[in-house]
Order: structure tokens, then C-alpha cells, then sequence
């Protein structure tokens, strides 16, 4: 079976926690997200952060590079910088990323204004959400109203498959699709959410609070989640039906019909 070639932008290592500043810069990205990917059917790649804004031939390159991908995966990491959706920095805001803010959202909204499917996760579904003209709440707990703990995170002691609490699920969805239920336990490892929703997009999964951790277009394929569902689609069949759902696009896509040129 042909497999789908799935691009997935790197983050810069100096983003991480810990990391200094002197180091000489990489590329770095956590591996689940490829082995996810392979085992549902995938070919995954990495993207490099070549400067889209720069003189030189970065943007084009970064162009040839998108136009051989079949699909586009936006995976976990640091803070969306909120410049990006023309807010203040607030103090609450922890480690961002400019050069993959600026790569994915490029990246994101080439794949949304041709259509070619989209899967984005925690991070990934906040890059959608701000693609698409919407903002984000720099942090849960000090701006959304009667806000839960979403920040399960390791350096606090949870496992990265910590099931921390339920998603409500809007049917007819693509998640409603994979899970087969309107109720699904996951994880969660975030502090920032979706806040105003972005354009021509509809939130199909709450948490507890009313927190929106599902959003999705209306047409093509086009899914943010805004757990870590990587972790978990070796234990669980519904994470496994989101996983080749969108692979199982991507190989559509690969396949469709092209339009040729014939000479006269």
C-alpha cells in the first residue's frame, strides 16, 4: 500500500528548557510523532525552519518541499509567540519559537487554501486555530473562567500517557468518527487553549471546563486535537482510526486525478 508522505516542521533546540542560549542552533523533534505517523501508514519527514522571510531562496525551498508532501502534521512543542495573533506578550507565556511560528503558519495555510489534509496536535491545533485568524489564551488558569488543571506535565511527575480527564465530542466530526463515542478520556500536557475560534473552523471536542480541545473545517480534512494522542495510539483503537484517518487522506490525495498539459 502506498504510503503517504507526511511533513512535520522541526523546532529550533534553544526553544527547550534547559537548553542555553550559546549552543549552536539545530533542529530537533520529539520521535513519538514519527513513530505515530509510521505505524499508521505514513511516510514521515521532517521540515527544516528555513527563513521564509529571508532574501535569500528559503521560502521557495520551503515551497518544493511542501509541494511533494501528501499531507501536513503540526506537532506539540513550545508557546505559539502571541505577535502572531497580534497580542501582547504576557508574562505567562513560556518559551516560544519565531522561526517555527513562521514555518507552520506558512506551511498551515498553504495546506488549508488547497486542501491538502492537515493534522495538528496540542501545539499543531493552536498553529490551526491562528492560521485561521484566531487567538489564543496565553495561559488557562490565569484567563479562562473556572479553568481545570490542563498542565499534566512530566516535570511535574505525570506520564506523557496520563489520562488527566474527558473530552465531550461533537458527532458527525472526524474525532466522532475515529472514537465512535460523544465521550473520551485523554491526556493533557498544555497551559495555553483556544481562545476566539478562527475563521471557517468549528470546535467539535470540549474538556470539562467548556474549554475547546477539538477543532476542525467543515470540508476536507483539516483536524486540530489538542491532547497528545501520539502517546496513545498503541493502546487505543480510536487514537489508531484518527492516526490512519489522516493517513488514510493523505494517500487519497496522493492519488487523485492531475491535470497535464498537452503540447498543441
Amino acid at each position: 500500500m502506498h504510503r503517504p508522505l507526511i511533513g512535520v516542521p522541526a523546532q529550533t533546540l534553544q526553544a527547550i528548557d534547559g537548553i542555553p542560549e550559546a549552543l549552536p542552533h539545530s533542529w530537533v523533534m520529539n520521535h513519538r510523532y514519527f513513530v505515530a505517523l509510521a505505524s499508521t501508514g505514513a511516510a514521515p519527514v521532517m521540515i527544516p525552519l528555513l527563513d521564509p522571510h529571508a532574501a535569500s531562496q528559503d521560502e521557495a525551498t520551503l515551497r518544493a518541499i511542501y509541494d511533494r508532501l501528501d499531507g501536513l502534521f503540526i506537532a506539540g512543542g513550545v508557546d505559539v509567540h502571541p505577535s502572531s495573533y497580534g497580542a501582547a506578550l504576557d508574562p505567562l507565556t513560556g518559551r516560544t519559537d519565531l522561526a517555527r511560528d513562521a514555518v507552520e503558519l506558512r506551511m498551515t495555510r498553504w495546506a488549508l487554501a488547497e486542501g491538502k489534509p492537515f493534522f495538528g496536535i496540542c501545539r499543531g491545533m493552536q498553529v490551526l486555530n491562528v492560521a485561521c485568524g484566531g487567538t489564543l489564551h496565553q495561559d488557562t488558569a490565569a484567563f479562562f473562567p473556572d479553568a481545570i488543571k490542563h498542565d499534566y506535565f512530566p516535570t511535574q511527575g505525570y506520564a506523557r500517557d496520563h489520562l488527566a480527564h474527558d473530552l465531550r465530542i461533537a458527532p458527525g466530526s472526524h474525532l466522532h468518527a475515529a472514537f465512535g463515542t460523544e465521550t473520551v478520556a485523554i491526556n493533557s500536557m498544555h497551559h495555553q487553549g483556544v481562545d476566539r475560534l478562527g475563521h471557517n473552523l468549528v470546535a467539535t471536542a470540549w474538556a470539562p471546563d467548556g474549554l475547546i480541545e477539538g477543532i476542525e473545517r467543515p470540508h476536507g480534512f483539516a483536524v486540530g486535537a489538542q491532547w497528545h494522542p501520539e502517546m496513545l495510539v498503541d493502546t487505543d483503537a480510536g487514537t489508531q482510526r484518527l492516526f490512519e484517518g489522516f493517513v488514510g487522506q493523505a494517500r487519497a490525495w496522493a492519488q487523485r486525478p492531475r491535470l497535464t498539459s498537452v503540447a498543441a
